[in-house]
């Protein structure tokens, strides 16, 4: 385990690194998760400082893509803010029934959470076969997380138990304490490496977009970039979510407010 202290040249150079790479601002309040995260690197490689690491991470791709894995990733759980996935079940589903699928993106999916949260719900309101959902991060280490699809078994304490019958397998023997998300929701989740911070991939169109607990910490001017790429790939009438604690006030003017944190594309 490393001692050395993260100097501020030295946490201005990571905190430039992420915000070029994924749009993030890592603020002076970021500065203990800074040294946290990427302590024990440094151990690996044996570097006694965080300048001798940031010049590893600016030379070599692979360990680049390592330290913003540690330093993006954020806390997420099933049912998180559970009022958008009532939302969603009661108002926009039933409207959705008629069409052949329905097309949902976690925009920013972390370890798998939210996009198995959402193939549940469609699950029960579309069945098995009518939907098919993108998970998309920037972070590699959560993305194979979210491939897996296996969580220890207290992560499902927000799951209502009559979903948890459906759509969960409890671990036995080596698996036990772990469970399972069932592999008919697995084969409709596609997981996917995007930075929404450049020119996005062929993704198609989405009738519902999810872009939740991420934008708090772009810029205005990054958030406006992000939200005109994610805005293009939404279907006239789609609908977009956003976390509780964040606005899209002064970010753009192409949706019109449902709710708080609900948001729908004009059909003209």
């Amino acid at each position: 385990m490393s001692y050395a202290t993260l100097s501020e040249q030295e946490y201005k150079g990571f905190s430039r690194l992420v915000f070029d790479l994924a749009g993030i601002h890592m603020s002076e309040a970021k500065k203990p998760l800074i040294s946290g995260r990427l302590a024990k690197r440094l151990g690996q490689h044996g570097l006694g400082s965080y300048g001798d690491y940031l010049a590893l991470v600016l030379k070599d791709q692979r360990e680049r893509q390592v330290a913003l894995d540690l330093l993006t990733t954020n806390e997420t759980y099933f049912f998180r803010e559970p009022q958008h996935f009532d939302f969603l079940a009661q108002a926009v589903l039933p409207s959705l029934r008629q069409e052949r699928k329905v097309r949902v993106w976690s925009a920013a999916s972390s370890s798998g959470e939210e996009p198995y949260t959402l193939a549940m719900v469609l699950a029960e309101a579309l069945g098995h076969t009518r939907f098919e959902i993108l998970a998309s991060d920037i972070s590699t280490r959560v993305l194979e997380q979210a491939r897996q699809a296996l969580y220890p078994i207290e992560d499902a304490a927000n799951i209502p138990k009559a979903y948890k019958i459906r759509h969960c397998l409890k671990g036995v023997g080596s698996q036990e304490g772990w469970f399972l998300v069932s592999k008919a929701l697995r084969e409709r989740v596609n997981v996917a490496q995007i930075n929404l911070n450049e020119r996005l991939p062929d993704v198609g169109q989405f009738d519902v977009i999810f872009l939740r607990n991420v934008m708090i910490y772009f810029s205005v001017e990054t958030k406006q970039g992000v939200m005109a790429r994610l805005i293009q790939q939404l279907k006239p009438g789609g609908y977009f979510f956003i976390s509780h604690s964040e606005s899209l006030h002064g970010v753009t003017a192409e949706l019109e407010m449902v709710r708080p944190s609900i948001y729908r594309k004009p059909l003209v």
